[in-house]
């Protein structure tokens, strides 16, 4: 079934759907499902998704990248810029749009905010590597960078191992980190608390760096046996969270080793020969679908290097517009 089956009346028009709506339609819950399932049909060569394409701005900062895929009879691309200074501007740092076709026609179905998107798939994202990769005694998580995604990373954890008692927060700007610990505390029943020094957050069971980084923070005498990390802030070239030492002594799991390789963590380790190729354990989605083992000891540091991929955008975006046909006074428009 394509997914405008159930909008048929309408076909017609597009929807319209703003960050406020998608957010009342999506939950981590459901996110983490077909966030799961977009990483298996990809390893089961399911899908069909070019490599990210980038539009460089280094005069103002900033850039732009275009992410078509095809997953689960959707078609569809997301538009979405970093500007790692917008938050001064009081505008966030991602900001995106994603257009969902019927893959039977071409004809565009939904054209809708993927701001939220974003952080909602690259948070199940970060869930999903959890629950095939860390200990399941895990019980503490330490935080680098307390932004937006620092968020949805931790709600989703919080889903797929709800024994976490303590989580630790650490961002170069001390308020960030006071402020993310007093509005998670609400939401979690975890003891959150800032900490002074990354060293400090990297002493836990689950590590989670979400910073737009280029030199790595986090060394390898910083993680203890049996850690998992999820690296999620390198998403272009040159970024880097984590020391090459850690890397050589980890096993990595990536969501595309293609587009990791130019632009995720393992990306600068790479270029510089301290690190191959066939160090890379394989792709999440390949341990989902049973192709490659998971977390095979309670000693092994496991790394999770996430990107960002444009089949976990679309299954959203489809699970988004399914839900929005079923509710009334949502916005449509004639572009044709």
């Amino acid at each position: 079934m394509d997914p405008g089956a159930n909008c048929s009346p309408s076909k017609s028009k597009v929807m319209i759907l703003t960050r406020q709506e998608i957010a009342g339609l999506l939950d981590i819950k459901e996110t983490l499902e077909v966030v799961e399932r977009a990483f298996k049909l990809k390893a089961q060569g399911k899908t069909i998704m070019p490599p990210k394409i980038y539009l460089d701005l280094p005069e103002y900062k900033g850039d732009f990248r275009a992410m078509p895929a095809y997953v689960d009879q959707s078609a569809g691309c997301k538009w979405v810029c970093a500007y790692p200074n917008n938050p001064e501007q009081g505008l966030p740092s991602i900001m995106a749009l994603i257009i969902l076709c019927d893959s039977y026609t071409g004809s565009p179905l939904a054209i809708m905010d993927g701001t939220y998107i974003t952080n909602m798939r690259t948070g199940a994202a970060g869930g999903v590597a959890v629950k095939y990769l860390a200990r399941r005694d895990s019980s503490s998580i330490g935080l680098i960078g307390a932004g937006e995604q620092a968020k949805t990373q931790l709600s989703a954890i919080s889903k797929v191992l709800p024994k976490i008692t303590e989580v630790k927060v650490y961002d170069v700007i001390k308020d960030n980190s006071l402020n993310y610990a007093r509005d998670m505390e609400k939401k979690l029943s975890a003891n959150i608390h800032p900490v002074a020094t990354v060293k400090e957050a990297a002493d836990a069971d689950i590590v989670v760096t979400t910073t737009p980084s280029r030199e790595p923070l986090i060394k390898r005498p910083y993680i203890k046996p049996g850690t998992h990390i999820n690296a999620i802030g390198a998403d272009a070239q040159g970024k880097q969270e984590l020391d090459a030492n850690l890397l050589s002594a980890a096993k990595i799991v990536v969501d595309d080793i293609e587009q990791a390789s130019h632009s995720g963590e393992i990306n600068v380790p790479l270029s510089q020969g301290l690190l191959k190729v066939e160090q890379i354990h394989g792709t999440i989605g390949q341990v989902i679908d049973s192709q490659k083992n998971g977390r095979e000891n309670e000693e092994e540091i496991t790394i999770f290097d996430s990107t960002g991929i444009a089949v976990l955008d679309i299954i959203c975006a489809k699970l988004a517009y399914q839900k929005a046909c079923n509710q009334k006074n949502v916005t449509r428009i004639s572009l044709f």
